[in-house]
């Protein structure tokens, strides 16, 4: 039974988190998806190394809160744990100076011992949480936690505490894995003497990864983005880890990383020449003008500019970069690229800045404000990766108006539509091969939109700022996956969710009603018997329907739960009912035909009375189907003249294939042309069709009372002619629609008049299916009396 009074109690371990420490990506989507889960109502604790380079401030304001010591092989290593809150968020640092003063975060000799210390010492802080948090989910990332789900079963499981804890881990970047000699298997983590834990944490002979760890040993993998996370499981970009992926796919599923849409915003922010909106983009021309000037290229508002803010690395597409770069900056695009990297990148980059003047900038340097006025100031954001988990640059330029040139890899792939020149849809412009012409083509397709048809740009422009990158969409797949972990939490939304959709719910249904009502009150029957014709009948009665329903909408919208529901009782009981009367009417109907002609005709016009008072509750007519079906086999042995016809009314009747071709002509000829007029009324004021039915009743009944039958059994006849037999309606084709109508009338009168607050379309459904078996018995009655 799920608590509805319990949070779901998140904790969230990260070696780098903003803005205390942040070196890449996962620096961003530490700082910012844990408040985002706070504020869709989860509690959240994120745990960070206390490292020296975190600012004083920040160090000023933690508070001591805990201190213990932590096992790491034969070790007893000092653990505290610094608490501070932050935006709302409980923020608990992993204090040892030994392993954390230090003047970066990474890329010492002992990182295995390091973050095996963290990993061990994340576990351990469970049990000294705040009062009243008890971890529910335990989210790690990337290889420097990935050791937690690993201890957490070898040395926590069965303790109480711990019991509850479900792991996931999220895969930033599988080529970082954290490998390491198996050395330190025994030394410092302590497991070699743990069969399992060995043989799953060995990668080959001399070597084990942490990160395979965690893949074997959590409860759900995530990784950034759903491309990458099918990518990972192949040898190309699965970095040897393809196979526990594929193994594990079940429990893997990639959600897009969002961005801080107040941090990142042209209207508010500080650091860019102008501010701009989405309506009025004024601003952007002036932080392009500036731009310009302040990096020494020509100002002109007719060039498209074009930047890269990134790593110099292979990964980040820097070889085709290099390549197509000549004829790039020949072509007349203004390129400014910002960063740092191989060294073979940064001195190719300087020489295209000393060959092209005033088209080509490079700032090799790190400056995070420079970075800002770019993304605000270009056309342009070229982002051509040879792999990309998620990738934000893509993303914040779009935010900022920029639009994406990206290689059609991981999160770049699901985060940018290329443009389509004939329906203008897309936000950016991408290619799929890691090749430097098709990505030259990409630019100049960019360019040329530019200077050809600049209205299309602007669409593009603003399509790509109106995206939703929020981190709420993203906390909001992840709550998805840690609620289902734990279905004995009720989600604080569902329940709103449930009222909301409880209110809305009868305005749905009924304006589906005039499609799905219908076969809901034949459920009923349905489930006594299911001969072979239902289907397709409810196939071909499903098109007139179709028609109607758009009519239908302003009623069925007026309709309540309450009386949709009393509509449901109504037509069930209505539906037991018709089907005793079906079966009597039946048997009279078979004993009627061994009548002599005259007396015959007026016995099946008599039976024909109640069937409609039967029919008019509900819309089945699947036994009245299959009787005429039998009687008229019968008959068929009786008359050589009339044997076509029957055998073909028969197979019609019976056969499923036979019946949807038969009936849906039917519809489509004689019968459909008045079924449908009269399907097609009722979406009209009710009164209005009941006055236009009543005319009608009266004429029937007294054609009914006359004596001169044969008149009117050849009017009522002329239909089922077409009906039955396809190949024979010249002759009494004319009077077929008047007859139809006549006949399908009162049946529209029969079903508005007693449920009045009901919807109509039920009604239409059944005035398709009720002309089949009064014509089915007036045609046997018509050849005998031809006969």
């Amino acid at each position: 039974m799920a608590d509805s009074s319990k949070k779901m109690q998140i904790v969230f371990a990260s070696a780098e988190c903003a803005p205390f420490v942040k070196t890449g990506g996962l620096g961003d989507v530490a700082g910012s998806l844990p408040a985002a889960l706070v504020r869709a109502g989860a509690e959240v604790i994120v745990m960070v190394p206390k490292y020296a380079t975190i600012k004083d401030e920040y160090k000023a304001q933690m508070e001591h809160f805990s201190d213990f010591y932590v096992s790491l092989g034969w070790r007893n290593e000092y653990c505290g744990l610094e608490k501070l809150e932050h935006d709302g968020v409980t923020y608990m640092f992993i204090d040892n100076e030994r392993y954390f003063a230090r003047d970066y975060p990474y890329g010492f000799f002992d990182d295995g011992e390091r973050f095996a210390f963290f990993s061990k010492a994340i576990t351990e802080s469970l049990q000294h949480l705040p009062a009243g948090f008890e971890c529910d989910i335990l989210h790690c990332n990337d290889w420097q936690t990935a050791l937690a789900p690993v201890f957490l079963r070898e040395f926590y499981q069965g303790l109480p505490l711990y019991d509850r804890v479900k792991t996931v881990f999220s895969i930033h970047n599988v080529a970082f894995q954290g490998q390491f000699s198996d050395t330190v298997m025994e030394d410092i983590l302590g497991v070699a003497h743990i069969p399992a834990a060995a043989s799953q944490l060995r990668c080959d002979a001399c070597s084990i990864n942490y990160m395979l760890g965690a893949l074997r040993y959590a409860d759900a993998i995530t990784t950034v983005s759903p491309t990458y996370a099918n990518e990972i499981q192949t040898p190309e970009f699965g970095e040897g880890l393809d196979g526990v992926l594929r193994e594990r796919s079940y429990a893997l599923q990639g959600i897009l990383n969002g961005i801080d849409v107040a941090g990142f915003d042209p209207a508010t922010d500080k650091r860019i020449a102008a501010n701009y909106t989405v309506e009025d983009r004024s601003g952007k021309a002036v932080c392009k003008a500036k731009l310009q000037e302040e990096l020494g290229l020509e100002v002109r508002d007719d060039r498209p500019l074009m930047v890269m803010v990134t790593r110099l690395t292979r990964q980040k597409g820097m070889d085709l970069v290099m390549y197509a770069l000549d004829r790039i900056l020949a072509g007349g695009v203004q390129v400014a690229v910002l960063g740092t990297g191989d060294r073979d990148y940064e001195d190719g980059l300087r020489y295209f800045q000393g060959k092209y003047p005033g088209t080509m900038a490079a700032r090799i340097e790190f400056d995070p404000a420079l970075s800002q006025r770019m993304y605000a100031a270009a056309d342009m954001f070229l982002m051509p990766s040879k792999f990309e988990p998620c990738g934000l640059s893509q993303i914040i330029a779009m935010r900022y108006g920029t639009l994406p040139i990206v290689r059609e890899t991981g999160g770049l792939k699901d985060t940018v539509q290329p443009y389509n020149e004939f329906t203008g849809e897309g936000t950016g412009f991408s290619f799929s091969n890691f090749n430097g012409d098709e990505m030259g083509d990409a630019v100049f397709r960019a360019a040329r939109l530019f200077w050809d048809n600049r209205d299309a740009w602007n669409q593009l422009v603003t399509q790509a700022m109106s995206q939703d990158f929020s981190w709420t969409r993203s906390a909001d797949k992840y709550l998805d996956l840690y609620f289902f972990m734990h279905p004995e939490i009720e989600r604080p939304a569902a329940v709103e969710a449930a009222a909301e959709k409880a209110e809305a719910e009868p305005e749905v249904v009924a304006e589906a009603e005039p499609v799905v009502e219908a076969p809901a009150a034949a459920e009923e029957p349905k489930t006594e018997e299911k001969p072979v014709e239902a289907k397709s009948e409810v196939k071909v009665e499903a098109a007139p329907e179709a028609e109607a329903k758009p009519a239908a909408k302003p009623t069925a919208k007026k309709t309540t739960t309450r009386k949709t529901t009393a509509k449901k009782a109504t037509t069930t009981m209505a539906a037991a009912t018709k089907t005793d009367a079906a079966k009597t009417t039946t048997a009279k109907a078979t004993t009627t035909r061994k009548r002599t002609t005259a007396a015959a005709k007026k016995a099946a016009e008599a039976e024909i009375a109640p069937e409609v008072k039967a029919e008019t509750a509900t819309a089945e007519a699947k036994p009245v189907a299959k009787a005429p079906a039998k009687s008229a086999a019968k008959k068929t042995a009786a008359s050589k003249t009339a044997t076509t016809k029957k055998a073909t009314a028969t197979k019609s009747t019976t056969t499923k294939a036979a019946t949807t071709k038969a009936a849906a002509k039917t519809t489509a000829k004689a019968a459909a042309k008045s079924v449908v007029k009269v399907e097609e009324a009722p979406s009209e004021p009710k009164a209005k069709a009941a006055v236009e039915a009543k005319p009608a009743a009266k004429t029937t009944t007294r054609k009914r009372a006359t004596t001169t039958a044969k008149k009117t059994t050849t009017k009522a006849a002329a239909p089922k002619a077409e009906a039955k037999d396809e190949d024979k309606p010249a002759v009494k084709a004319e009077p077929a629609p008047k007859a139809a109508e006549v006949k399908t009338a009162p049946k529209a009168k029969a079903k508005t008049e007693p449920t009045k607050e009901t919807p109509v379309s039920p009604a239409a459904k059944t005035e398709e299916k009720a002309p089949t078996k009064k014509t089915s018995v007036r045609k046997a009655t018509a050849t005998r009396k031809r006969h």
